[in-house]
């Protein structure tokens, strides 16, 4: 018996993972619907382009858009450990001040402001080239900017700023208002996913057992209490119980 199951490896079920475990009392069981992270293309930065339309990815697609003469477009969903991390653009972005603060205190969300969530965003970080107020470094994820940006990039961000829109360096930083270059999840160039930062250093803790191609078709519930799963690995359907709680963390 296990005390904690979490479905899904994208990265809060890596996080959860790393964290979890960290007390070896505990035992925690991992289920990923997808497959391991080992081709070489989830470690290359540019190996996303491959990703968008199969590998490692559910393979949806949308109905025929009719605004769009019925073009049918792929909507990439992935299914592999680390999840979206493993197989987006690597673009590295928090998202607006004024949406969390909307969440706070207009919403009621207590602890979800900006300034509640910024420690987190540092702590999780290793930026190679800022460590102040919005930054920091040491942390599980790589945080760099781009290495080898092509000629027609420099010149799109000089005719913005010659159009008049101000350059910005830093769109995690002060304000996101203007044109420059993302920062993006890459360390030593090479990917820098969830499963690479969280569980990588963490796959030989006894209390942690990842399973893949395990499927979760639902959540098992008595007495209004969720104790387990019911998970397909290989055709065949079984559940698996916990003490504590189900984690729900499935893309």
């Amino acid at each position: 018996m296990v005390d904690y199951i979490i479905t899904g490896s994208g990265p809060a079920g890596c996080v959860l993972a790393n964290r979890l475990t960290e007390d070896p009392s505990v035992k925690v069981v991992l289920l990923e619907a997808g497959g391991k992270d080992t081709h070489p293309l989830f470690a290359m930065p540019a190996g996303f382009a491959k990703m968008t339309k199969g590998i490692a990815s559910w393979g949806w697609s949308t109905v025929p858009q009719k605004h769009l003469n019925d073009r049918v477009l792929w909507y990439t969903q992935a299914k592999v450990i680390g999840g979206g991390s493993s197989i987006n653009a690597q673009v590295y972005t928090r998202g607006n001040r004024g949406d969390y603060d909307a969440w706070a205190y207009e919403e009621r969300c207590a602890g979800w402001s900006y300034a509640d969530v910024l420690p987190y965003f540092k702590r999780a970080e290793d930026n190679q080239r800022y460590s102040n107020e919005y930054h920091g470094y040491g942390g599980p994820i790589g945080v760099s900017a781009p290495v080898n940006p092509l000629p027609i990039n420099e010149a799109f961000i000089r005719a913005a700023q010659e159009y008049g829109i101000p350059y910005n360096p830093d769109f995690n930083g002060e304000r996101q208002a203007g044109v420059g270059h993302y920062q993006v999840t890459v360390r030593n160039a090479r990917r820098s996913s969830a499963s690479s930062a969280y569980l990588n250093p963490i796959r030989d803790r006894a209390n942690l057992q990842i399973r893949t191609g395990a499927f979760v078709t639902r959540i098992l519930v008595e007495g209004g209490r969720a104790v387990g799963v019911e998970v397909v690995e290989n055709g065949q359907t079984t559940t698996l119980r916990c003490e504590r709680e189900v984690l729900v963390t499935s893309g």
